[in-house]
């Protein structure tokens, strides 16, 4: 096990932003990580741990060792009362493994097609979509402890999964390495198409017959590509910001203001609000900085529009929030992960 050195990472983040990386090395296999970690070039304070680099924002070299996931595999563990566990490598794309589920006839991730990244950063960020997160489906997570240099199993607990967030980005950032996530799916279909657009596009696409789990993945697809632009073809990252979550009183005034603003109740009494729809009010659907902009079809996802820098990007959603916090009150986080952290 060998790094190689000043390895171009424009391949390896969606945004498509030119950096490279100072040491760099493929995981093919989980076993082979203590190895990595006995790397000269290991630190483990800077190494970082490279999925699909859709939720990561280059803006600058990176002055350390990257490993890049590539570890693959889909298994069955067992099944229990119409659950069936499949525990899929890390290195796996998610699209991927959400249609290879839906082949063998299983649900549960059917709301969460098209999602860019890899299995193993699913747990991280909790993605999610059109009314559900994947804690939902997650049985366990796979991972190898930078502590104890061992491999140790974690229950969905355990993960401490939250609106965007869990264990691996809190107490247990820089300790666990995820290698593997094993779901909990099921044999018998319930369509889950309470949110936004997707049940009128569901049944249109079906015409008065019961949908399959396959039909609601055919319809999220179709909408995210109606309104999300291709990253092979223009560099993005998805969604850019997190959907604010607000007291029940800041949102009871923001209606009074403006009737038609979509809300989301939550079960501790506060209202979660849509960020596209706050930026969009803004006006800054194509507002440009330097070579990123706001994308045309869909305000929540900013695109490399001309070979843009991390400053360029940086810039621009400073401007978005900044103008949402004037128009509303309301401020906004960002998805992705800045290297170097700056907001």
């Amino acid at each position: 096990m060998q790094a190689t050195f000043d390895t171009d990472l424009t391949p390896y983040n969606t945004f498509g932003l030119r950096a490279k990386a100072k040491a760099f090395v493929a995981l093919s296999h989980e076993q082979d990580l203590p190895d990595i970690v006995r790397l000269p070039e290991f630190d483990r304070q800077s190494v970082l741990w490279l999925g699909g680099g859709s939720n990561i924002l280059l803006t600058e070299d990176y002055h350390g060792l990257v490993v890049h996931l590539e570890n693959k595999g889909i298994r069955e563990t067992g099944r229990s009362n119409g659950v069936v566990f499949i525990e899929a490598q890390a290195g796996e794309i998610w699209h991927d493994f959400v249609c290879h589920t839906l082949k063998l006839g299983l649900s549960g991730l059917e709301n969460l097609s098209l999602i860019p990244g890899t299995v193993g950063a699913s747990p991280v960020q909790n993605i999610g979509a059109y009314g559900v997160e994947v804690k939902d489906v997650i049985h366990s997570v796979r991972c190898f402890d930078l502590d104890t240099l061992e491999f140790v199993e974690l229950s969905n607990a355990e993960c401490r999964f939250a609106y965007r967030e869990s264990l691996f980005k809190q107490a247990g950032k820089g300790r666990y390495v995820i290698t593997a996530v094993v779901f909990a799916l099921k044999e018998t279909f319930h369509a889950d198409l309470g949110y936004g657009d997707l049940a009128a596009a569901v049944a249109e696409r079906c015409g008065g017959r019961a949908p399959t789990a396959q039909d609601v993945s055919a319809a999220v697809c179709a909408i995210r590509n109606s309104k999300l632009p291709d990253p092979k073809i223009l560099g993005n990252v998805g969604s850019f910001f997190k959907n604010p979550v607000v007291s029940a009183q800041t949102a009871q005034t923001l209606l009074e203001k403006y009737p038609a603003m979509p809300r989301y109740p939550q079960a501790d009494g506060s209202v979660k609000l849509a960020a596209g729809w706050l930026i969009d009010q803004c006006r800054l659907k194509g507002h440009q900085i330097g070579g990123a902009a706001v994308h045309d079809k869909q305000a929540l996802v900013l695109v490399n529009k001309n070979q843009a820098t991390g400053q360029d990007v940086y810039r621009l959603a400073q401007h978005i929030r900044q103008t949402v916090r004037q128009a509303f009150q309301v401020e906004l986080e960002t998805e992705p992960n800045w290297l170097p952290a700056l907001v």
